[in-house]
């Protein structure tokens, strides 16, 4: 009877303990994603005075100038807030390319690597579909590119690398020489890769600076200005 009573006794204690083990972490995730990198307080005003640009559940779609056959959807890099790359999409979408931007679940592209069909069925006049990232969203831009091959017609990645197995010439990547976040032994290839002299991690969006980031030598600016340069030549190939 003893032995009864001092195995549920144990059985108890250990379902307490992995309760409160539980709460911890959800808390602690919680907490975690709660810090993320937000817009530039300029490029929210800048959004909200562009009567072109619809926000939608999970994006915020950038209409192209004139008219266009072709879509960039973009997933924002890890813990960054997806309107900071609004400047950089709102480039591109000048040169004739509707860009969209995902509002990621917790601000981490890998909660939600498909979003792109949500696009593809809202836009079916599209024809020609282009998906990219920055960063961790890179890396999902890429696993979803390399598992959808025939819904993709070519990738773009910015401060990443090409994750799965995906055609590089059908790619583009694009990092600073004082990115101090990418892991460039994991750039294997040397087709369409780029290097940005005097760029950093950072400055492919509006967000300010991000730890554990090298200090870029040139402007935001400039960064972002030779960035799309690149990315349209890629995309009018």
């Amino acid at each position: 009877m003893m032995v009864k009573k001092s195995i549920k006794k144990t059985v108890k204690i250990l379902a307490m303990v992995l309760v409160l083990a539980l709460i911890t972490g959800v808390a602690a995730f919680f907490l975690y994603v709660s810090q993320y990198y937000k817009v530039d307080d300029h490029v929210a005003a800048a959004i909200s005075n562009n009567a072109a640009v619809r926000y939608q559940e999970n994006y915020l779609l950038i209409p192209a100038t004139g008219e266009s056959e072709s879509a960039l959807v973009f997933y924002p890099g890890a813990k960054v807030e997806f309107l900071a790359y609004y400047p950089l999409l709102n480039k591109i979408s000048q040169h004739g390319i509707t860009c969209v931007v995902v509002d990621m679940p917790f601000h981490l592209a890998f909660f939600n690597s498909s979003a792109i069909e949500r696009m593809v069925d809202d836009f079916p006049e599209v024809k020609r579909w282009f998906i990219g990232g920055h960063s961790l969203g890179g890396a999902m831009a890429s696993h979803y590119a390399s598992t959808h091959q025939d819904k993709i017609s070519g990738l773009i990645l910015l401060g990443a690398y090409i994750y799965g197995e995906y055609p590089v010439e059908q790619s583009i990547t694009i990092y600073g020489s004082n990115d101090q976040i990418i892991n460039r032994s994991k750039i294997t290839y040397k087709e369409n890769v780029y290097l940005i002299d005097g760029g950093n991690h950072a400055q492919f969006g509006n967000y300010g600076e991000q730890k554990g980031d090298g200090i870029a030598t040139i402007s935001r600016e400039e960064q972002q200005s030779i960035t799309v340069q690149l990315i349209v030549d890629f995309l009018r190939q």
